[in-house]
């Protein structure tokens, strides 16, 4: 399994992308829910500290 960090989107967010084995595709849908959403919250607090 590996995880890794790529190229910056547009919006200069990190994106990122996990490989691993079939079986756990469930596991690693659920861990890339949760680091989207942590980068979500990441980028706004980003937001609110530089306005």
């Amino acid at each position: 399994m590996s995880f890794s960090f790529t190229d910056p989107k547009p919006n200069n967010e990190p994106s990122f992308s996990f490989t691993g084995p079939a079986d756990g595709e469930e596991r690693l849908q659920a861990i890339t829910d949760l680091a989207h959403e942590i980068l979500r919250l990441v980028a706004e607090v980003r937001r609110q500290i530089s306005n």
